[in-house]
């Protein structure tokens, strides 16, 4: 026994960003000095960090022991850094092989660029241990919009359920009926499957009778297109259960969609009633996003024939989708049409849809003065371009995809960077998991009131070691007596225990009476041996 001892913490500084404090790193001249001598060692693992600069005798000297200990090895064997020497329900054995040599650096969350900003070696900010507010913010909101229920009302028209899928939830933004693109009334509905844990919107055509059967059977085909720039169709059938003689098309579900019309002529649309022109980076990635949706299409045999601002979905930023594909083969099949005379059509309609979207209104197609808007408004390539789809003379995909190529490359530029921007983002949660899991783990040991028929199981032996660490990750205190809640301190300590390296921490009692120096590899033998004491009694049951 020692005497009263606290766990050493390390000056604090408020970050101005959260409440949350983190703690203070090295000065930048000693941190270089330091890694000059050292090799550098930015991620704060000391000894445990393989540098060129630094002995292989210190290297294999982590290697002793490792069989009782740490399962993963050093050198010319594999690097596992889940596996856990026995079986672990926390996580399933690896498919591929982890590339042999240097370990892992084991403290995680490396930059990844691009870098939002520019910081000191030593600096992180709380933002950048997880998502970003915005984009956690939009994927929340898309995750309840898709898992909202309509209540149940008495004397709704909705069935119960249509085939394998229940809790309609209508998704029209009004309930007038409207003709305009099917020649029937039509309706859309999100639905639940009872087959797979999925979402999916139901299109219903109201007032529909089919009279061959054999024109349905073209979704068949319509289910092998895959594109990224076309809502994918799954089924469709006919139906009573609306009260009337109905069809019901089966399509992807996303979220928070709005169609082009809603986007971008709102509630009461007008000719040149938006007060700002529609930039023409962002029609151009229209054209682009959609030529890749017909090339896709037109290379299965198939005509879209729904290019229309209603029926194409804004699922995100400049993100479109080209919706209700498939229905106008089913309710107006036109056999004796050449094909070539449909997928020319496609593109006039492409070029009337960006033309109304250009100037800002649906029916600039019948404006003849619409082109001389365009071209005062934006460049002469896109008024040609535009030109030339209204008119009717592109009749191909590969030659319009020819006319089109220097912003193809724009547009693909720009998906890359944000493809970057994504993954960026992703490698912020990367390792988050295995802190979840570790938590999990000392959750089921710490406190637990009786094991074994031992209401002491929790404060006695090795997990009394656990406990100990808990309060020092989660409990310190400075030496005002105030709770320390450094988020850097927590995720450091959660991210060494995992690793198991060899640094060496003090551990307190509660009544300062006791002292324990244990190592993190100490403390993760006795977590895992303790784990696995409690999955093997819950197997044996």
């Amino acid at each position: 026994m020692l005497g009263t001892l606290t766990p050493p913490v390390q000056p604090q500084f408020q970050d101005t960003s959260n409440s949350y404090l983190m703690s203070q790193g090295l000065h930048t001249q000693q941190m270089f000095d330091q890694s000059l001598q050292q090799g550098f060692d930015t991620m704060g693992l000391g000894d445990n960090v393989f540098t060129p600069t630094k002995s292989r005798r210190r290297t294999n000297g982590l290697k002793t022991g490792a069989q009782s200990i740490t399962p993963y090895e050093y050198g010319g064997g594999q690097v596992n850094p889940y596996a856990q020497g026995q079986s672990d329900i926390f996580y399933q054995p690896s498919q591929t092989a982890y590339m042999p040599g240097m370990p892992l650096n084991f403290l995680n969350y490396a930059p990844v660029a691009p870098y939002p900003q520019k910081l000191l070696p030593f600096q992180k900010t709380i933002h950048g241990f997880f998502l970003s507010d915005t984009l956690r913010e939009d994927l929340q909101r898309k995750g309840e919009a898709a898992l909202q229920p309509l209540p149940h009302t008495p004397g709704s028209l909705l069935p119960p359920s249509v085939n394998e899928y229940h809790s309609l939830v209508p998704l029209d933004m009004s309930n007038q009926k409207n003709t305009q693109v099917f020649g029937y009334p039509s309706w859309v509905y999100k639905a639940f499957s009872s087959e797979d844990p999925n979402i999916y919107a139901l299109r219903r055509i109201e007032n529909f009778r089919l009279v061959n059967e054999s024109d349905i059977r073209v979704i068949q085909r319509w289910k092998k297109v895959t594109s990224a720039n076309v809502v994918t169709i799954h089924n469709a059938w006919t139906t009573t259960k609306f009260g009337d003689s109905s069809i019901v098309f089966v399509y992807d579900y996303h979220p928070l969609s709005k169609t082009l019309a809603e986007a971008h002529f709102g509630s009461a649309p007008g000719y040149g009633g938006s007060r700002h022109n529609v930039a023409e980076s962002v029609l151009w990635n229209y054209i682009v996003q959609l030529a890749s949706a017909l090339k896709t299409i037109h290379n299965t045999g198939l005509a879209a024939r729904v290019i229309d601002p209603t029926k194409v979905l804004l699922t995100s930023k400049n993100r479109i989708r080209l919706n209700c594909c498939g229905i106008l083969d089913v309710l107006r099949p036109e056999p004796s049409r050449p094909l070539q005379e449909l997928q020319a059509e496609d593109f006039v309609m492409l070029g009337r849809m960006i033309l109304s979207i250009a100037c800002n209104s649906p029916l600039a197609a019948q404006n003849p003065k619409s082109m001389e808007y365009i071209g005062k408004n934006y460049s002469a390539n896109f008024r040609e371009q535009i030109y030339m789809l209204v008119i009717g003379q592109v009749k191909n995909i590969d030659e319009f995809a020819k006319n089109i190529a220097s912003h193809t490359l724009a547009s693909l530029n720009s998906s890359m960077h944000y493809e970057d921007s994504l993954e960026s983002e992703l490698m912020r949660e990367l390792e988050n998991g295995r802190i979840v899991r570790l938590l999990s783990k000392l959750g089921f040991i710490n406190e637990r009131p009786e094991f074994d028929h031992d209401p002491r199981w929790s404060e006695t032996g090795d997990r009394y070691y656990i406990k100990l660490f808990r309060d020092y990750v989660f409990h310190s205190v400075d030496e005002n007596g105030q709770p320390v809640v450094d988020i850097g301190h927590v995720m450091t300590c959660l991210n060494k225990l995992d690793a198991g390296v060899d640094e060496k921490i003090m551990l307190v009692s509660r009544d300062s009476l006791n002292c324990f120096v244990v190592t993190y590899k100490d403390l993760k033998r006795n977590i895992e041996s303790t784990f696995q004491e409690l999955t093997k009694v819950h197997g044996r049951r």
